[in-house]
């Protein structure tokens, strides 16, 4: 059973954004979702997410209709624009979200956690006013991790992130892969899905384009970079 199935999913706004889109994410990969903005990228995340109804189709997790409590159980999602209470310590809201999974928080784990991606551990006891953006963004990946969960969803993971920072989280990401989990995200940096994705989608102009592997995009254009091939199989439409 896979952990992600999307079937045929229409949305129209004023003129329509997506077009019968279906794709599926096999269990235990890494899977990275690519468009240019207004493409309806983070539209389908939150149908996928049922935070909005779509025209037709169906999307599945983990064979359970997106639209019942219970497709939530095994998925943590960290949106582009996190915005975590400011009055917390970056404690108080991992303790927090962990409640949602039944988890306690393990001080060990999230100390290698941080250690991992390079954010101090004694921040945690400072108030989330005081974060940057790159350590806000830090704290909701941190939060994605110990949950635990079997299929977490990132929208633009990277955004606030500066180059070392990228590193260690796809090193985090990998190591997330490895224990059996299960990995989808957007992002605008195709270098970064290039070197961890398992399988890609393209969405443009409201439909997929290409689903495949990286290296498949980049043998089909005769390319040696991912952002070139992008660039290529986009322009054909």
């Amino acid at each position: 059973m896979n952990p992600l199935k999307i079937t045929q999913i229409t949305k129209k706004f004023s003129s329509k954004v997506l077009d019968e889109i279906s794709f599926d994410v096999k269990n235990n990969e890494i899977f990275g979702f690519i468009g240019l903005n207004g493409q309806g990228k983070t539209t389908l995340i939150k149908i996928m997410l049922d935070l909005l109804d779509q025209d037709n189709g169906e999307v599945e997790i983990f064979g359970v209709s997106r639209v019942l409590p219970e497709a939530r159980k095994n998925l943590c999602y960290l949106p582009e624009k996190f915005q975590p209470s400011l009055h917390q310590t970056g404690r108080d809201f991992l303790n927090f979200v962990l409640g949602f999974y039944g988890i306690k928080y393990n001080e060990i784990e999230a100390y290698e956690i941080c250690k991992n991606l390079e954010l101090n551990y004694e921040f945690l006891e400072q108030k989330i006013s005081k974060f940057s953006k790159g350590m806000t963004q830090k704290l909701g990946l941190m939060a994605v991790f110990l949950s635990n969960a079997d299929l977490i969803i990132l929208d633009e993971p990277m955004s606030g992130l500066d180059p070392q920072a990228r590193i260690a989280l796809k090193k985090e990401l990998l190591t997330y892969k490895n224990k059996g989990k299960t990995i989808f995200f957007s992002s605008h940096i195709l270098s970064d899905m290039d070197e961890i994705c398992d399988n890609i989608a393209v969405l443009h102009n409201t439909k997929i384009r290409y689903h495949g592997t990286p290296q498949g995009l980049k043998q089909k254009h005769s390319k040696s970079n991912l952002d070139q091939a992008f660039l290529d199989e986009i322009a054909q439409y």
